[in-house]
């Protein structure tokens, strides 16, 4: 697959897979073209009590056309690659902290490591990726740097490398973030949110667009609700509210709740992946 991405792969002396992501071409610093931010200095502002949409202009609405559609070009042919071979792909999302490489090692333990292959993104260091090997699976590590998300670019590259096998699982998990990931296709069978009761449960209306994009929501650390004030029926219906189709469970991934119900969806979704023409890489 062409994956249009600037990614560098390097021998470290550790001998781990590791990519930096270099794919991106708007600026991560964090002066994204994407018209979703708040103005901030309006924010400090004691006597203005209504907040600003910002703006994007002409050229900056253009640009994030053009780099959203070469990522969408990409990303079809990382999904005609996928469902060639009728792998399960799927694009696990969440803040930093809710829980998402816990969830991956108790769902490698249950299903076991040899069907599972496991992408992991984060701006620096190998120790997601470390955790996935310890728990059984094989895995690649991207460090996007400043970036903020994988793109599908550099999800062709670690695709690439990792070979999985026919009719297995491939997780994705993305950089701790809930704005941008939402924005970018990586040619997923479907997207997952990771929240966790420690957050609060008001974030499918501060994030809109995340749980808009997501076709399953996991709400972990359910063995913390006794000690945090939240409202699981509230925050499922919120979640609703935005995407009424969305499937949602409630899991704790260190003491094992729920996860028997997320593994048997995670097999029948396996299952259900259509076969189509393969794609040549």
């Amino acid at each position: 697959m062409d994956t249009g991405a600037h990614d560098h792969d390097h021998d470290h002396e550790h001998g781990h897979d590791h990519e930096h992501g270099h794919g991106h071409e708007h600026g991560h610093g964090h002066g994204h073209e994407h018209g979703h931010g708040h103005d901030h200095h309006d924010h400090d502002r004691a006597d203005e009590a209504d907040h600003v949409h910002a703006q994007p202009s002409p050229r900056m609405i253009a640009l994030e056309r053009d780099v959203l559609a070469k990522n969408d070009l990409l990303a079809a042919r990382n999904r005609g690659w996928l469902e060639g071979r009728e792998i399960l792909a799927l694009n696990i999302m969440s803040s930093p902290g809710a829980g998402k490489t816990t969830l991956l090692e108790r769902t490698i333990a249950r299903l076991g490591g040899a069907a599972i292959s496991v992408i992991e993104g984060d701006q620096a260091t190998l120790r997601d990726a470390e955790r996935i090997r310890a728990a059984g699976a094989r895995a690649i590590q991207i460090n996007t740097g400043t970036g903020c998300h994988l793109d599908a670019g550099m999800v062709a590259g670690a695709l690439r490398k990792l070979a999985p096998a026919a009719r297995s699982m491939v997780f994705i998990e993305n950089v701790g973030n809930l704005v941008c990931p939402a924005l970018f296709d990586l040619g997923e069978s479907a997207r997952v949110v990771v929240a966790s009761v420690t957050e609060g449960e008001d974030k499918p209306l501060k994030y809109p667009h995340m749980f808009r994009a997501c076709d399953v929501v996991v709400l972990n650390k359910v063995d913390l609700l006794p000690h945090v004030a939240f409202d699981t029926a509230h925050f499922v219906d919120l979640a609703r509210r935005i995407r009424p189709e969305v499937r949602v469970f409630e899991v704790s991934a260190t003491r094992g709740d729920g996860l028997d119900a997320w593994c048997h969806w995670l097999e029948h979704a396996r299952l259900e992946v259509e076969p189509c023409r393969v794609v040549d890489s």
